[in-house]
């Protein structure tokens, strides 16, 4: 599975209704208020305690249907793991998606807590699905959670992501 195939089940035209913009501008939104998530999931999952807060967070949205609705996601929840997943960053990360020319309207603030539960759902069964369980930190460079998420990140071939998580951030 890759950032493009999770995309696809995520509820884009109901998005942009929300944030009031067209489905072509909350695509590309998704697209980068996504990669921006992974990013961050990929970067804590590289320590042992940032991998094991990640797998207890998956564990607790296994099993949860794909999202149709907006309405249907926790923003709450939502919230919570964008704290968790951009740390003191996340009001930084928001603001700059929110200056990018290639999304110009979008309320990063609004769309990342209503992402970020869809997109652990989605990686949560991804995982379960490809495992039999949820996905582990175990062995650093042997298939664990990070290279997981790497990977998901890697199906994305679009630069402008890239560099865009590059500016967020490169400072690290």
């Amino acid at each position: 599975m890759a950032l493009d195939d999770i995309l696809k089940q995520v509820p884009v035209d109901d998005i942009a209704a929300k944030l009031g913009v067209s489905p072509e501008e909350a695509r590309k939104a998704v697209q980068q208020g996504g990669a921006v998530l992974l990013d961050g999931l990929a970067k804590n999952a590289q320590t042992s305690e940032g991998s094991t807060a990640i797998e207890n967070a998956l564990k607790r949205h296994e099993g949860k249907p794909t999202v149709a609705k907006v309405d249907d996601v926790d923003q709450s929840d939502g919230g919570k793991i964008v704290k968790h997943v951009l740390g003191s960053d996340a009001d930084k990360v928001a603001t700059k998606l929110n200056e990018s020319e290639k999304t110009p309207g979008i309320d990063f603030g609004k769309l990342l807590p209503i992402l970020a539960p869809i997109v652990m759902g989605l990686i949560a069964n991804a995982t379960k699905d490809k495992s039999g369980g949820t996905a582990t930190a175990s062995g650093e460079s042997g298939g664990g959670l990070g290279d997981i998420i790497g990977g998901l990140l890697g199906g994305d071939s679009g630069g402008g992501i890239g560099d865009l998580l590059g500016g967020l951030f490169g400072k690290k």
